[in-house]
């Protein structure tokens, strides 16, 4: 599959949380890996990421302090914290049961209706 899916609304949350819960990113860093990890089949909008990033940090989600990028500039890098992984095992859960429930439905044959 080589287009480009849309994140379905909700989910960049749980996106970042589970980029972040495979070590510390700055900010591109997290769009590079959720690109990365989904074979170049999702990319997000930075426009959509910071505002994300801040609301996970104020929610107690990832925590973030300063350091330096491979090219020597200083950016503000994230990691998840205790709240945030158990959020994200939350989320991981219901994505995964709703994930089962519409694959349920859209497997329905007429006979077993």
């Amino acid at each position: 599959m080589d287009k480009q899916l849309d994140v379905l609304q909700g989910t960049l949350d749980m996106l970042i949380l589970k980029a972040v819960s495979l070590g510390p990113l700055h900010g591109y860093g997290i769009l590079f890996r959720i690109q990365q990890i989904s074979r170049d089949r999702l990319e997000i909008q930075q426009g959509s990421l910071y505002p994300a990033l801040y609301r996970l940090e104020h929610q107690g989600w990832i925590a973030s302090e300063w350091g330096e990028s491979e090219n020597n500039r200083k950016a503000k890098y994230y990691r998840l914290a205790a709240a945030g992984k158990r959020r994200l095992q939350s989320e991981t859960e219901k994505w995964n049961r709703m994930a089962e429930v519409i694959a349920g439905i859209l497997h329905t044959t007429p006979e077993e209706v």
